[in-house]
């Protein structure tokens, strides 16, 4: 059985938005990538259609890191009837601005290598959850073999801006970590059974991109914090500093 490997990606740009839900004239945006934005992502750099299946992509383990959390920016759109001219119901849209993400898959090895070559020369132009959030940065960083989720987002380097880290002085940062709950063993064999991952629900699992009748699924997320090196951040002087002499010291002293 092949162990599984871990690809990581960096999602930042001007502009992004990953929503979850969407009612009517009204656009939100969750604070970090959504699984489906990904997976249509991964899928888009494949060349895959919206019909084409996306089980396979679908069934990677998904996490994601908040590098650098951004600004929520709330917009408007007007939009016509091409027909017709009449005006359309003004819709708004939420975005993050200047954010920064670490993102990574878990799965097949001989599928995440595909999607790292994928990404490196995407068939389709990539966006970060709509057509209008292009990145700023490549998004493939790397692949590794034979990994845990959790460990490689640990380890990897704050991806934040410059002008960012050099904002927080602290030796190290902690990081929100947005993690897809493994389902227990148990529950692989039998789908009723009551044991079922603790975290919270979002309905982000996707299951089909048509664009006649999309559908999503339920999946858990547990929600945690991690420790991470701050590059930006100067050495503390005080470290090697000799402790403070004491010129009272002797006052204190009871001879005999």
């Amino acid at each position: 059985m092949k162990r599984p490997a871990v690809l990581t990606m960096q999602l930042a740009g001007p502009l992004q938005s990953w929503g979850a839900a969407a009612r009517f004239t009204r656009r939100t945006t969750e604070a970090a990538p959504t699984k489906s934005g990904v997976v249509g992502l991964l899928a888009s750099a494949l060349g895959r259609s919206r019909d084409s299946d996306i089980s396979d992509l679908a069934q990677l383990r998904f996490a994601v890191r908040v590098d650098q959390p951004g600004n929520r920016l709330r917009d408007f759109h007007t939009a016509h009837h091409s027909d017709t001219g009449a005006s359309m119901p003004v819709s708004e849209r939420f975005y993050l601005a200047d954010a920064v993400f670490l993102a990574a898959v878990e799965g097949d090895p001989q599928l995440l290598e595909d999607l790292h070559q994928a990404l490196s020369c995407p068939h389709y132009l990539p966006y970060l959850g709509r057509r209008s959030c292009p990145p700023s940065r490549p998004i493939p960083l790397d692949l590794h073999p034979d990994a845990v989720l959790e460990d490689v987002l640990v380890a990897e380097p704050w991806l934040a801006s410059p002008w960012y880290q050099r904002r927080r002085h602290e030796q190290s940062i902690l990081l929100h970590l947005l993690t897809e709950a493994s389902r227990p063993a148990a529950a692989e064999h039998d789908p009723t059974t009551a044991l079922q991952p603790i975290g919270d629900t979002i309905r982000d699992q996707p299951l089909t991109f048509s664009p006649r009748h999309r559908q999503y699924a339920l999946r858990t997320v547990t929600s945690t914090t991690v420790n991470v090196r701050n590059p930006a951040a100067s050495p503390d002087r005080n470290a090697d500093r000799a402790p403070a002499h004491d010129v009272t010291g002797h006052l204190t002293e009871v001879s005999d």
